[in-house]
């Protein structure tokens, strides 16, 4: 609740489809190669022109439903969307409207440690538009992507929060991508958002005046407009106005939303069944035939039981499912899935964001080598981050690199007592003054340990026959 109203939100996801070929044309769903390269008299609607339904789109949309538990109706319809815009070749867009593939479903989530459940209103497929390029005073237009396999998932009105709001479709989006059905880009518009938004007073049931957000290509911006949207609505409902009803764009320059037209209604659209397309029935033998992989949702719930993680831990580890198996090779062979997880999401991170790389080069077996070591006192964790960076710049094993530039973790007892003795012996003056009360001085004794021994002395070691060789001190050593 917001200032006393009650804020509710839907979203609208578009992804772009993966199949090579446009959703009812043989035409390359390619639509960044050069302007208008990929067009065919079909997506153009050139006269005696007919649509043919792209298997693989439809067994890609069929695999979302059924990621997401939606419920396949046996029949399935498609209609012709009619309104006027230059980037729409037919003058009609091919959608679906009260006989869509799927309806219901859900999407599940963790927020922080606590998991949440969208409920889905319906999946269907559409094609693509066209895009205008807009160049001054006059506007250019680019059929490549029209035509091109759209899948729509739509929630239901159900979200209070604009932070859930982008959760949501951040793990939509990961769903998508585990399935490989699309590569859910937001800033090339291989997938887009729309957001729908009201607000009502606290006490009233009905839902306010619905206000939609169109294409916003941004988890982040998607919670910055709506906060902003949220704030724009009270302070016209604290006047006693209405909100009208419309579709509005953001600027993320500066923040704010603005009018991009009246919002129409599905009569002003003259939905109606394409004559051009056969209802499709779907064979349950047909549906199971669809093979799902782990879903990212189950994949984060096997994580946290197996390898004893925080909810927001795993979700974070299996945003990609390259990285996750990643994880998943190292941590069968160290048995440390914690330390494992600080090193992947802050090392392996960290290099992932300086290089604007998506995934680690180092293979799975010499990190796990890298990490024995420090486990096995071989290495310190310091040694293994400078271990780490050239096993990331040169591709070497860990092995070779310690070998190379000799640095090996000084652990035994006999070698360390020695080097505390010598560095004992050589500041007797701050002996004296350590046994005298000043025990700040131990740290000077450490860091002079450290470095008679370039840095490769055993810290934990160092420390504990440290702490024995002064309190054995009398007078001196023989």
């Amino acid at each position: 609740m917001y200032n006393n109203f009650l804020v509710t939100i839907g979203l609208e996801i578009h992804a772009q489809l993966k199949s090579q070929t446009k959703l009812f044309s043989p035409d390359k769903a390619g639509w960044t190669t050069g302007e208008n390269d990929e067009i065919h008299p079909i997506s153009l609607a050139l006269p005696g022109t007919l649509p043919v339904l792209n298997e693989t789109a439809l067994k890609m949309a069929l695999k979302t439903a059924l990621a997401f538990k939606g419920n396949i109706k046996n029949k399935s319809v498609f209609a012709r969307k009619n309104y006027f815009y230059p980037d729409l070749p037919k003058g009609y867009q091919i959608s679906q409207y009260n006989k869509p593939f799927c309806e219901g479903g859900r999407v599940n989530f963790f927020n922080n440690e606590s998991t949440v459940s969208i409920p889905l209103e319906r999946i269907h497929l559409e094609e693509d538009a066209g895009r205008s390029l807009h160049k001054g005073s006059y506007t250019l237009i680019n059929f490549n992507r029209a035509g091109i396999a759209l899948l729509e998932i739509v929630t239901k009105p159900e979200i209070k929060d604009p932070h859930i709001a982008s959760l949501c479709a951040k793990a939509i989006r990961r769903t998508l991508r585990y399935l490989e059905v699309c590569d859910g880009n937001l800033e090339e518009g291989s997938m887009r958002c729309d957001c729908n938004i009201s607000l009502r007073p606290k006490g009233q049931n009905h839902l306010g005046q619905k206000v939609e957000l169109k294409n916003i290509n941004s988890f982040r911006f998607i919670e910055k407009a709506l906060f902003y949207e949220i704030n724009r609505q009270t302070e016209i409902l604290k006047k006693g106005e209405k909100v009208q009803q419309e579709t509005r764009l953001y600027d993320s320059s500066k923040n704010q939303t603005h009018p991009m037209r009246s919002k129409e209604s599905a009569s002003d659209y003259r939905y109606f069944p394409d004559p051009d397309l056969l209802p499709i029935f779907f064979e349950k033998a047909f549906l199971k035939n669809l093979k799902l992989p782990e879903l990212p949702f189950e994949k984060s719930q096997r994580f946290i039981k197996d390898y004893q993680l925080k909810a927001e831990t795993a979700q974070t580890l299996i945003e990609n499912k390259q990285s996750a198996d990643y994880f998943e090779q190292i941590a069968s062979e160290i048995k440390d899935p914690q330390k494992l997880s600080f090193w992947i999401l802050g090392e392996v991170q960290a290099q992932l964001n300086q290089r604007n790389e998506n995934f680690c080069p180092i293979p799975a077996k010499d990190f796990s080598s890298l990490l024995k070591m420090i486990n096995k006192s071989i290495i310190s964790n310091k040694m293994a981050k400078e271990i780490f960076n050239e096993m990331w710049e040169k591709g070497l094993s860990p092995e070779e690199i310690i070998e190379t530039k000799n640095i090996k973790q000084i652990s035994g007892e006999k070698e360390l007592r020695t080097l505390i003795i010598q560095i004992l012996k050589k500041h007797p003056q701050q002996v004296k003054a350590y046994k005298s009360g000043k025990n700040k001085l131990f740290g000077f004794f450490v860091g002079q340990a450290m470095k008679e021994s370039k840095g490769q002395a055993n810290p934990q070691k160092l420390s504990q026959l440290l702490t024995e060789e002064l309190e054995k001190y009398e007078s001196g050593w023989n």
